[in-house]
């Protein structure tokens, strides 16, 4: 079989193994959901096409082409940053194949190629293809068009395997953010670095290669197609080196003696299972690192909103406290049971060790509350929020926000490996649930807010927030044995899914 042959087979093998996945059904439901969503933002980039094209035809001072090649940093920026919210860890089914009589790499290529060819690199089309049609084709003809088009179709994919690199670098160590961040530094530096920067040489600087498309030069597609061929070779480098690392990967078992926190042994099964959750984030390296990274970006979201007026505005003001505050929830607390399904056969000997874990995870989480708190504490000091706003956001995350997201609790049944981030032993590596439940909590309350600050004003508000926390935080053994009962309907269910799943 030739590599093309063998390509087909993978792909296959990759879509069979997603509808063979124990989580299809529901997920299928949450996707449509998604993709409905998704419709949504097609037609804003649709309607923006219009938008920009009503003001460049308009104008004689600049061609359509130079203008949005000139905010091609912008548009590759925000699909990067984009992918952060859609496309989650780069993950492979290749474990199977190691076995198999194929080049090592082939598998790896096959992967690279999939993620070339997936439709969310199209998703710019929605509004490159309209303002061409708008403003490109009457005035330069169909070969600039084309010319067009295929530049930006080049450097979307090249950004795709951009993202996929620091993806998975960053399981690696928080240190490799510093990589996005320099070369984004270095691509809008003549906006701010030098002596006559301004936002004029920063455009007319990457508006070049539009000039050299429209008189038919090529050079912009031969720059543009190396730089694709070179962040390939890099990919396909780095997802080869950690996939066998992980492959080969030997147990090593290190006891941690400096933080045994014995005293929450006094404090029954509730504490035996909050120590289990520092232990399991201590000596385990997939919670390790998602947790570190949370910390990290609440750090930095906190510094920001802190010492920055770029998140003044009243909608930003929500958006981020709000955030902020639900960055545990939204990022560990959503997959909840997921790493439990390594060991769920121990935790199911007793009657209600689950309600016991579930009451100490809330119990955890609610505590870890008091970081985002506690840095944020600088924005009421320098009078910037008020103390009052800070507590009943606080409050709401870990009433509403937390019942909402512990409802993942009766429905993830996907078990989480404890050490191997980038192989996967089945499909749907993308968990559309979890994504529609962390978009709902998060974006939600934001709704409740804006209408709360409408009706009766700010201060009001934020005593409604508070008080909605409050009787959630209040009830919270209620509804969370009622998620227990849940679970136990479903639980046979779910230990085959997660047995099967490890």
């Amino acid at each position: 079989m030739n590599f093309w042959n063998i390509h087909k087979e993978l792909r296959r093998h990759r879509e069979l193994a997603d509808k063979r996945s124990i989580g299809y059904d529901q997920n299928r439901v949450a996707k449509y959901i998604m993709w409905i969503g998704f419709a949504f933002t097609i037609l804003y980039l649709m309607m923006l096409a219009v938008i920009l094209s009503l003001s460049i035809n308009g104008s004689e001072s600049t061609m359509s082409v130079e203008f949005i090649c000139g905010i091609t940093p912008f548009i590759l920026t925000i699909d990067f940053l984009f992918r952060f919210v859609i496309q989650q860890t780069p993950a492979q089914i290749i474990k199977p194949y190691t076995l198999l009589p194929i080049p090592k790499h082939l598998c790896i290529d096959s992967f690279i190629l999939n993620s070339l060819l997936s439709s969310g690199n199209l998703v710019w089309f929605a509004m490159l293809i309209p303002f061409t049609i708008m403003s490109v084709v009457f005035s330069y003809g169909l070969l600039t068009s084309f010319f067009f088009l295929l530049f930006f179709w080049i450097l979307i994919l090249a950004n795709s395997q951009w993202y996929s690199i620091i993806r998975t670098l960053i399981n690696d160590s928080i240190f490799y953010w510093f990589l996005p961040l320099l070369l984004y530094a270095g691509v809008f530096s003549p906006w701010y670095l030098g002596g006559n920067a301004d936002f004029d040489k920063f455009f007319d600087i990457y508006s070049s290669p539009g000039t050299m498309l429209v008189e038919h030069n090529v050079l912009p597609l031969v720059f543009a197609v190396v730089i694709l061929i070179i962040v390939v070779l890099i990919n396909r480098k780095i997802q080869f080196n950690h996939i066998y690392r992980e492959l080969s990967r030997t147990e090593k078992t290190k006891v941690n003696t400096k933080l045994d926190i014995k005293f929450l042994e006094n404090y029954g099964e509730t504490g035996q299972y909050i120590r289990l959750e520092v232990k399991s984030m201590l000596r385990n390296k997939v919670p390790r690192k998602l947790f570190i990274f949370s910390s990290a970006l609440v750090l930095l979201l906190s510094v920001v909103i802190s010492l920055t007026d770029v998140y003044d505005s009243d909608f930003m003001t929500d958006f981020w406290c709000i955030y902020n505050f639900v960055i545990y929830g939204e990022m560990i607390l959503v997959k909840i049971m997921g790493y439990e399904g390594n060991y769920l056969d121990c935790l199911m000997v007793r009657r209600e060790n689950i309600l016991s874990l579930l009451h100490a995870k809330y119990i955890f989480y609610s505590l870890l509350l008091f970081i985002p708190f506690v840095l944020m504490l600088p924005t009421v000091f320098y009078g910037k929020w008020t103390l009052l706003m800070l507590v009943s956001y606080g409050i709401f995350t870990a009433g509403f926000q937390y019942f909402v997201l512990f409802q993942m609790a009766v429905y993830n049944k996907q078990t989480i490996p404890l050490n191997t981030k980038i192989i996967s032993k089945g499909g749907m590596e993308n968990n559309y649930v979890q994504m529609l439940v962390g978009l709902i909590s998060l974006f939600f309350p934001l709704l409740v807010i804006n209408v709360f600050n409408s009706l009766v004003g700010e201060r009001w508000a934020n005593i409604l927030i508070l008080i909605i926390g409050l009787i959630f935080i209040v009830t919270h053994k209620l509804w969370l044995r009622n998620i227990y009962s849940r679970m136990m309907i479903r639980r046979y269910v779910n230990m085959e899914a997660f047995r099967s799943s490890r």
